[in-house]
């Protein structure tokens, strides 16, 4: 079934974690890259945490997030495969639309999770709505949103993590015209603020900060979210959303769309490798032993912390954070599809989008 199982930064390292010194970071400067613009949900999910690393990390480094837009994420994650100071000064966060095109084997791609050491990975959630005129038609599901009525939505690119809503929108019927190329999930929010779209979703963490007024003001209204895994894989309500339905639901609701078929097996996969593990924070490959482990120690110290739970579902949503081998381990079972399931993603986007990738 699994047609790529890497081990992303399960290595001598992790598992001897223990035996490690932890390394001093005393008066120095950790440079966490971000590979998407300032205005998206990577850029809250950086901002959120750096303080707290800061505070947990030994020396009490500074940890400044900086930002490396372009190519769907991949000029960014490209530039960190070519890293080699392992001092700790240097971190890298990446997120779905930076895994999607490692999966689609994307010829942008010059870069290998395997040779990254992984010291945090977590989860995340996103929420589509619609304009304040549309909304008035969605009753659970898009039966009445398909036929002669279109939709506008602003797209960062076909093999970015916008893909999870291109291929919903599609398996629900409705006609939506994407705008490529906006600059981040927070382009096309103001493209809907505008009036420019009328469809968006976001993040969890851009939603609550900067979607949530637009429904308190009755300019926008959410029809779903992507959902969330159980422990046992099956998809169920996003807990910081408990009262939307998942996309799932409206599926099962509106008579265009199937939660069986290699749609949906290509649906699932990538909201997997899109959501519940979606982001994660590397050091390059050659960082010493106790400088990843002192890492992963302090992401550790800061998921522990008494107050995180709170702080954390006020600014991302209630999601699970993984550390060391934790990390590895959930990160690595994201990063798989099936051939079959490959295949026809890989001929959807020639056909929907014009994205050559075989």
């Amino acid at each position: 079934m699994l047609l790529k199982k890497i081990t992303v930064g399960i290595c001598a390292s992790v598992l001897t974690a223990g035996m490690a010194s932890a390394a001093d970071l005393s008066g120095k400067t950790v440079e966490w890259t971000i590979p998407f613009s300032e205005t998206g949900g990577s850029a809250k999910w950086a901002n959120f945490f750096a303080p707290l690393l800061s505070e947990a990390l030994p020396g009490n480094p500074t940890v400044v997030v900086k930002y490396m837009p372009g190519a769907g994420s991949t000029k960014g994650a490209n530039w960190f495969q070519r890293q080699t100071n392992g001092d700790g000064t240097v971190m890298f966060g990446s997120s779905g639309s930076t895994q999607f095109p490692y999966l689609l084997n994307d010829p942008r791609v010059r870069y290998e999770y395997n040779d990254w050491n992984t010291v945090m990975a977590s989860g995340t959630g996103g929420v589509a709505y619609l304009n304040a005129e549309d909304g008035k038609l969605f009753d659970g599901s898009a039966n009445k949103l398909g036929g002669s009525k279109k939709f506008i939505y602003g797209n960062q690119g076909a093999t970015s993590l916008d893909l999870v809503p291109a291929l919903a929108w599609d398996m629900l019927g409705m006609d939506v015209k994407h705008v490529m190329g906006v600059k981040g999930r927070g382009g096309g929010r103001k493209m809907f603020e505008s009036g420019e779209a009328n469809i968006d979703y976001q993040t969890s963490a851009a939603y609550l900060k900067n979607s949530m007024p637009l429904v308190e003001a009755g300019k926008a209204v959410p029809m779903m979210s992507w959902g969330a895994l159980d422990e046992n894989g099956n998809i169920v309500r996003d807990p910081t959303f408990p009262d939307l339905p998942t996309f799932k639901e409206v599926c099962e609701k509106t008579w265009t769309c199937s939660t069986s078929g290699v749609k949906w097996e290509v649906w699932k996969a990538f909201f997997i490798a899109g959501f519940p593990m979606q982001k994660a924070a590397f050091l390059p490959a050659g960082t010493p032993e106790d400088v990843v482990t002192t890492f992963q120690d302090a992401f550790k110290k800061v998921a522990s912390r008494p107050d995180f739970e709170k702080i954390s579902a006020k600014r991302l949503g209630k999601y699970p954070v993984y550390t060391g081998t934790g990390a590895a381990k959930s990160l690595r079972e994201a990063l798989s599809i099936s051939p079959e399931a490959r295949a026809w993603v890989q001929d959807y986007l020639k056909k929907r989008f014009g994205v050559e990738l075989k």
